[in-house]
């Protein structure tokens, strides 16, 4: 039973630094300019960082986004790129 919250507490920290990563990805790439020469590496980060969010979400059984994809402002660039639009 302890293991089980410890678990729990674990997967929620876990999740916690996923949608920071997130924050921080799109924040980066709501930044640069589309004629930036940064703006691919920015555009594969993000993706990066949402698909690494979206698996651990599913992981802990939570298999819908459209919430988040609000809340963190994920944009369709960065959906295409995952093959989610």
């Amino acid at each position: 039973m302890a293991f089980d919250y410890e678990a729990a507490g674990e997967a929620a920290f876990s999740l916690g630094l996923a949608g920071k990563r997130v924050e921080a990805a799109m924040a980066l790439l709501r930044q640069t300019a589309p004629e930036d020469e940064v703006r691919g590496a920015r555009l594969k980060a993000a993706a990066t960082a949402v698909h690494h969010y979206f698996i651990q979400r599913e992981v802990m059984g939570m298999r819908r986004h459209e919430g988040v994809i609000r809340e963190y402002g994920i944009t369709r660039e960065v959906l295409v790129r995952l093959g989610t639009c």
